[in-house]
């Protein structure tokens, strides 16, 4: 059986497409006419160039394909609110779905994220059953995700689609080429964090959340969410646990909310006024200092989603970034 793979060269796409390689699948990945897609060289797979956001690529890229795992989406936060945004991850993702009905697809996996559901404590953290509240983030990475999975649960009930959302917390792992989350990993290798806030996260190996999609191709059920997530840690304990690794230093000083909201703010004005994305902005700096946890047992008990420890997707995740002179 032959799976197209969208942002095939990404982060989670580079593991998906090994993880299908792994099982035995047929590998078509699409991206983009001009990615270089280094994480992908040498792999035993088919490629197809084009843009989510136009149709009759999609449907071209889509021809012989059994069953589909959508992974392409803008994950920026700069700046905030933008039109390409909103064009990527839902226009992009109607194309996906247009593209599936008219060729017939068996399964597609959508990639979503769990910030489309609600966090919760440690002691009760939030599932798939969480209504969205990510308004008042003022991102539109978040609201377009959410928006586009809100379509993808309506095309299985209004379309018959045979669809199946993976909603992935916060990734680490090999073959971060950009990088995305490796930037944490470099900046607590090199010392470069000042200190760190009263937020956490849930945080998974990449290559637990490629299993998850690619089991979802035969597992799980139509129409159903699944969050694909691990460890939730505060950030001191994530910082203390990357330091230990790595052998270096963690942060050690806590900036208080209010501050690193002033913080915010000022990189908000000062990426506006120089048209260059700020190290920080409001938006994200109201993220830190959240507690964001999720629980991904449902995904464990109805995909055979792994649980490999933390400490390999970080100590995975640093080795790639040395090898490929990241850090």
């Amino acid at each position: 059986m032959k799976i197209l793979v969208t942002g095939a060269d990404g982060l989670l796409g580079s593991h998906i497409v090994r993880e299908l390689l792994a099982d035995g699948y047929e590998v078509k990945a699409f991206t983009l006419p001009n990615s270089p897609s280094k994480t992908l060289t040498g792999l035993p797979i088919e490629h197809a160039h084009g843009n989510i956001c136009r149709l009759e690529e999609v449907v071209q890229a889509m021809q012989g394909c059994d069953m589909v795992i959508h992974a392409a989406a803008s994950t920026k936060v700069w700046p905030t609110r933008a039109k390409d945004i909103w064009e990527i991850n839902l226009n992009g993702t109607q194309n996906i779905v247009e593209a599936a009905i008219q060729c017939k697809i068996r399964r597609l996996v959508y990639v979503s994220s769990a910030s489309s559901f609600s966090p919760g404590s440690k002691e009760h953290p939030g599932t798939e059953n969480n209504p969205f509240n990510g308004y008042h983030y003022q991102l539109d990475y978040v609201d377009s995700k959410f928006a586009a999975q809100e379509y993808i649960l309506r095309a299985t009930k209004e379309k018959d689609l045979p669809a199946i959302l993976i909603n992935p917390t916060f990734m680490f792992g090999e073959y971060d080429s950009q990088p995305s989350s490796g930037k944490m990993i470099v900046a607590v290798y090199q010392g470069t964090l000042p200190g760190y806030t009263s937020g956490g996260k849930n945080f998974v190996y990449a290559k637990d959340v490629a299993r998850a999609s690619v089991n979802a191709l035969t597992m799980g059920r139509i129409g159903q969410c699944y969050i694909a997530g691990n460890t939730n840690l505060s950030y001191p304990e994530l910082f203390e646990k990357m330091a230990r690794i790595m052998g270096v230093k963690a942060p050690a000083i806590r900036i208080p909310n209010p501050l690193i909201m002033v913080y915010g703010y000022l990189g908000t004005i000062w990426g506006k006024l120089m048209k260059r994305p700020p190290a920080l902005n409001h938006a994200t700096a109201r993220v830190s200092c959240d507690q964001q946890y999720y629980s991904g047992q449902k995904a464990v008990n109805e995909l055979n989603m792994p649980q490999t420890p933390l400490e390999t997707a970080i100590l995975n995740a640093f080795n790639w970034l040395k090898t490929n002179h990241y850090c």
